[in-house]
């Protein structure tokens, strides 16, 4: 009797014990919009991105294209609403030269990419191509600028060429290529990852140079004022964004950088699949990371501009692993699982909850390097669970911010502990509430309990992304293991919503009055 009395103690201890999530939403509070900005991708020349990714040839008869751009990437991009779209790097940004990349592509010279496995560039995806790209899926250009070996003048010509509405040197070029109209790019990257690959520069050396840049970097027409963005800090590096901020005038400042991976160890990052639960673990640790490194960036930051002029771009995160085996170890080939999914859950709610300074990020990439949304192989196409939590996170773009309190359980793995559930919650144009929940935890449910404060809601729907496995993923041969599908087990009773989100999953609520 004894030793059953203990069984049935330990077993009602474990189901009292269940991990519990409570948050509470105030949607009458809400004066920050979420800037649509923050769901931005980049598409460098590395690896399989352009070559072979986006682009396949003008010539190519085996896969539907249009003008060498595959049409199946484009309508997943188009689903996705792709805000902003960076180019050309990256640490290839640079090495490019331009003018290199327009005119006739017969007569276009090569490069060496030396960055990225030491390939040959062909330069024949260019400036026209890319900017014709970003028209096809209703994205702005974010341009990234050479500064590293390029000169003032390189970078003045390139905003004339896209910019000058006619009549300039640059802009009668543009039209002898073929573009009559300019393309008003707003959004420039004045060099990128000026500390590392982009020169090696101290941080008061590079606010020097940036002011020189962006001097000439005209503002041509009032369609296309220009959003100069300084390249901010690598992590933790509080002293690089307090230089900029302090060297830079902000009439001469839109935004400022910074990068942050999610990365096991720089000299062995792991495997992309066959990873344990303690490399899991550490990745999310890593993960967690973009909390400490947003807060306290912007905090540097108000202290220069307490009106919050200046935006904080995160624009290039992601997670980041060995490549997969027999692959170049130069173009950062990796498999996408619900680890994936989780790392873009977890940051797209931090983004989201701190909206007032956060106003642009860049996911590292969008076709087939690092934590890509799309992966390629010759005419097949998949979509990641990256992809999907994107897409189901679309809703909060543009969209008003609502406060989150929350008191997560924590996710335990030996003596180290992470919160389990991360939130945020946008409210729309119609008054719809938008919820999005992350459960990083491995291998425990979570049961939710969301207060709503303010007026009255009667009606709840959802998704969910999710998957038996941490290390489940999808392949050419089974392209759609993860998908997403309908969540119908919220409940929603006087003004309290209620739900169980299983283990490494994601679920995003919509609630209506």
């Amino acid at each position: 009797m004894k030793k059953k009395a203990l069984a049935w103690l330990l077993s009602w201890a474990a189901l009292t014990c269940s991990a519990q999530t409570k948050i509470i939403l105030d949607p009458d509070l809400t004066n920050t919009r979420i800037s649509k900005h923050i769901y931005g991708h980049f598409a460098e020349h590395l690896g399989r991105s352009i070559y072979g990714g986006v682009y396949v040839g003008e010539n190519n008869t085996l896969i539907p294209h249009t003008a060498g751009i595959r049409n199946d990437i484009v309508a997943a991009l188009k689903e996705l609403k792709v805000p902003n779209l960076r180019w050309p790097g990256g640490c290839f940004a640079d090495a490019y030269q331009w003018k290199d990349g327009i005119g006739s592509k017969k007569d276009r010279p090569s490069m060496i990419n030396a960055w990225w496995g030491g390939t040959k560039e062909d330069n024949s995806f260019g400036t026209h191509d890319f900017l014709d790209l970003c028209e096809r899926i209703g994205a702005e250009p974010y341009l990234a600028g050479n500064v590293g070996s390029g000169t003032v003048k390189d970078l003045s010509d390139w905003v004339s060429y896209v910019n000058h509405p006619g009549g300039s040197p640059m802009a009668v070029l543009r039209q002898q290529n073929g573009r009559e109209k300019p393309w008003n790019v707003k959004m420039w990257g004045v060099g990128n990852e000026a500390w590392g690959c982009g020169g090696n520069m101290t941080a008061e050396y590079y606010a020097n140079i940036y002011r020189q840049y962006a001097t000439f970097m005209n503002d041509w027409s009032k369609d296309a004022k220009l959003f100069r963005v300084a390249s901010g800090a690598n992590d933790g590096d509080y002293h690089w964004t307090e230089t900029l901020m302090k060297n830079i005038p902000l009439t001469m400042l839109s935004g400022v950088a910074l990068h942050h991976y999610s990365v096991l160890d720089w000299k062995d990052k792991g495997p992309s699949v066959a990873f344990s639960e303690a490399q899991y673990f550490k990745t999310m640790q890593e993960a967690w990371k973009m909390e400490e490194f947003v807060t306290r960036h912007s905090t540097i930051m108000d202290k220069y501009d307490p009106d919050k002029k200046v935006a904080l771009l995160v624009d290039e995160w992601g997670g980041w692993y060995n490549v997969e085996e027999g692959t170049n170890p130069g173009f950062l080939y990796q498999q996408n699982t619900m680890r994936d999914a989780m790392i873009a859950g977890l940051t797209l709610n931090i983004f989201n909850n701190h909206a007032d300074r956060v106003r642009g990020a860049n996911l590292a990439q969008m076709v087939n390097v690092l934590q890509a949304v799309i992966l390629t192989k010759d005419e097949k196409m998949l979509l990641t669970p990256t992809y999907h939590v994107m897409k189901m996170y679309n809703v909060h773009q543009d969209a008003m911010l609502v406060p989150v309190q929350i008191q997560a359980p924590d996710y335990q793995f030996g003596e180290e502990k992470l919160p389990a559930v991360s939130a945020s919650c946008s409210r729309d144009s119609s008054g719809k509430l938008n919820i999005s929940l992350t459960n990083i935890d491995y291998s425990r449910s979570n049961e939710v309990t969301i207060q709503l404060r303010g007026e009255a809601y009667s009606r709840v729907s959802g998704q969910i992304l999710s998957s038996a496995k941490m290390s489940d993923h999808n392949t050419f041969e089974q392209p759609n293991k993860i998908a997403v599908a309908d969540f119908s087990n919220a409940r929603l009773e006087k003004q309290v919503l209620k739900l169980t989100i299983p283990a490494h999953s994601v679920i995003v609520l919509k609630v209506e009055k």
